[in-house]
């Protein structure tokens, strides 16, 4: 479990994120929506501590994040972010198997365990045939997946993702996500599609103007009530097969014209 109590952070003297709570709980994947500014990779961050807020704790599995050494931090939370370079001389079988870089000694090389790992972390995401390219030479959606494997390889108890369906087809979005979901880990994932999210998410954090404006279910969260003061457009909400779908329309666009559509 991850739970974060009043954290916040400023750039400058403008606050993102301004005594936040929240609580990810085990085998469930968390997602944090929002519209864009409204602080979600921020608190992201926050959460597995590449930024150390002035207020509020971080605590992972009832320790507190600024106690544990970074081996244990790196057992214990894995994270794929959107800013990772293409620039990586690294092969992708070696990329992936850094992946197993927290479960080894200091001068400790990997052996075949870890090979083996990596290979079939690179097979969840469907980029075995990648392994001997070099990972600059990747396309934005398989450098996605590839990093996704990395995270995977490290095998820890968390996994927290920023985005991971950017640059990904329509196929590869579900099947990343269903993955995740598959886990049965605790997940925490940054989402814009709110579709995405209710399909794979089993909570839902929304940020708004530096703060949480409503956190629960997916059921309780993805009413149009409570999205539209927030994204600033009208929403109708349909179940189909069970799973909500939103469909999205100008605030001023006549009633007529949205059931035509």
């Amino acid at each position: 479990m991850i739970a974060a109590t009043g954290v916040s952070w400023r750039y400058g003297a403008n606050p993102v994120i301004d005594g936040v709570s929240v609580t990810a709980r085990p085998g469930r994947v968390l997602g944090l929506i929002g519209p864009n500014g409204s602080g979600k990779t921020t608190l992201l961050r926050l959460l597995y501590g590449a930024l150390r807020g002035r207020t509020g704790q971080v605590v992972v599995d009832g320790d507190d994040l600024t106690g544990l050494p970074a081996r244990e931090t790196a057992r214990r939370l894995a994270v794929v972010v959107q800013e990772a370079g293409g620039d990586n001389a690294l092969t992708v079988a070696e990329l992936v198997l850094l992946g197993r870089g927290p479960h080894l000694s200091t001068f400790q090389r990997t052996g075949r365990a870890d090979h083996d790992i990596a290979a079939r972390c690179l097979a969840r995401v469907g980029a075995a045939h990648l392994g001997a390219r070099s990972f600059a030479s990747l396309s934005g959606g398989e450098r996605q997946r590839v990093l996704i494997a990395r995270a995977l390889a490290q095998q820890a108890t968390h996994l927290l993702l920023d985005e991971p369906t950017n640059h990904l087809d329509i196929r590869y979005q579900h099947e990343i996500l269903r993955l995740v979901r598959d886990l049965g880990t605790c997940s925490i994932v940054v989402l814009h599609d709110l579709n995405l999210a209710a399909r794979y998410c089993d909570d839902l954090v929304l940020l708004g103007q530096g703060g949480v404006v409503a956190a629960g279910s997916v059921d309780d969260v993805l009413r149009p009530p409570v999205l539209e003061p927030v994204y600033g457009i009208g929403i109708r909400r349909v179940e189909l097969d069970g799973t909500i779908h939103l469909l999205f329309h100008p605030i001023d666009q006549p009633a007529e014209e949205r059931i035509a559509a």
